[in-house]
């Protein structure tokens, strides 16, 4: 997929409606945002040693069940360019959560700006990753942070066929808000379709005004096949 069809693909997405259901809940889907073709690509990079900085076997970590890596610099030409293109969609609606949160932090209208503010902290490592699940494995419930600097929404983008390469596997994301019991949400998702959603917490509006909610997201348990996932995360790490 060339650099003029993901721009084509991004600027095409619905963003009013996009940017109030994560206003909303937390979450919202980008239909078809990668094709099929740049989504097996995709996921054939994950035996390339070579493309990546470090490897985790979730297991280890107790981190769940299943692999990931870290992409190293340079990044594949389509993942550099889904950062650097989705994330000046999201920057009004950071800066509107920081806001209703009493956060002061602001975000750079370029994502190069914002990754020189993480670089400044000493948060110079790429957090872009590819995940591969098997037949029993899964994702606990996290968060993804990595160090001070944290942009409030990312991106996963399956690059697998759910009911053909892989079942089971749903995206799970729950919201806990204060004094209350958790609530899930299971996020149906196609083959290059995206689920963009809040990495930490949230603003949600009540009676005496807004409050913080603390989202996390996770992989429920492969059944059978193997899913292929992408993961695009604004901040760099430590």
């Amino acid at each position: 997929m060339d650099n003029d069809s993901i721009d084509a693909r991004i600027a095409a997405q619905d963003w009013p409606t996009i940017t109030a259901a994560l206003d909303a809940r937390g979450w919202a889907i980008l239909p078809a945002l990668i094709n099929p073709d740049s989504a097996r690509a995709t996921a054939a990079l994950f035996d390339d040693d070579a493309r990546f900085r470090s490897r985790i076997v979730m297991a280890r970590h107790g981190f769940g069940s299943g692999d990931y890596g870290y992409f190293a610099h340079p990044l594949p030409p389509l993942v550099s360019r889904l950062r650097r293109t989705l994330y000046p969609q999201l920057t009004a609606l950071a800066d509107h959560w920081h806001e209703r949160l009493g956060n002061p932090a602001r975000f750079p209208a370029a994502h190069q700006d914002y990754l020189a503010r993480c670089h400044d902290a000493g948060q110079q490592r790429p957090t872009p990753l590819l995940l591969r699940y098997r037949s029993g494995d899964y994702n606990c419930l996290h968060q993804d942070l990595y160090g001070a600097h944290v942009f409030p929404l990312q991106v996963a983008i399956l690059l697998s066929r759910p009911g053909s390469d892989f079942s089971g596997g749903d995206f799970v994301i729950t919201e806990q808000r204060p004094r209350q019991q958790s609530r899930v949400d299971v996020v149906p998702l196609g083959q290059g379709d995206a689920v963009i959603f809040a990495v930490n917490h949230r603003p949600v509006r009540g009676s005496r005004g807004d409050y913080r909610v603390t989202m996390r997201h996770g992989v429920a348990t492969i059944r059978s096949g193997e899913r292929h996932t992408l993961g695009i995360i604004f901040h760099d790490a430590h």
